[in-house]
């Protein structure tokens, strides 16, 4: 995981934050929208955005494996990638700094077994200008 973007703006403007992802070389996550129900997805969920509003994600355009333990191929995010989200600043938000914190949930696998899902804290840094 890299450091997110700061981001900053005015009230009511929108704000976009890139998130920088890296999988480990030999292994991948699986994408937001995996193809098999017991596969875990890869899942950005806010847990606090303090004056921003919104925090819509986009996630990139998975890639098509096949890999030994699947029969089918499956949608899974390898190297690095951004996840963008976006905001915006609240029509009433103070002026000055603040922090977005949210989770970051994900399935890791190597090309022969998936391993326990994890999650890692994400904080998105903006300033209200």
């Amino acid at each position: 995981m890299g450091e997110p973007q700061k981001v900053a703006g005015k009230r009511s403007a929108a704000l976009q934050a890139k998130i920088p992802v890296t999988v480990k070389e030999g292994y991948h996550v699986n994408s937001n929208q995996p193809n098999e129900e017991y596969l875990i997805p890869l899942k950005l969920t806010w847990t606090s955005t303090g004056a921003l509003e919104g925090g819509t994600v986009v996630y990139p355009k998975p890639e098509l494996e096949k890999y030994e333990f699947s029969e089918k191929p499956l949608s899974v995010y390898t190297g690095g990638f951004f996840l963008m989200a976006n905001f915006k600043v609240a029509a009433n938000a103070p002026a000055g700094p603040g922090a977005a914190t949210g989770k970051l949930r994900y399935q890791a696998c190597s090309n022969r077994a998936c391993y326990p899902p994890k999650t890692v804290d994400i904080t998105v840094s903006y300033q209200v200008q």
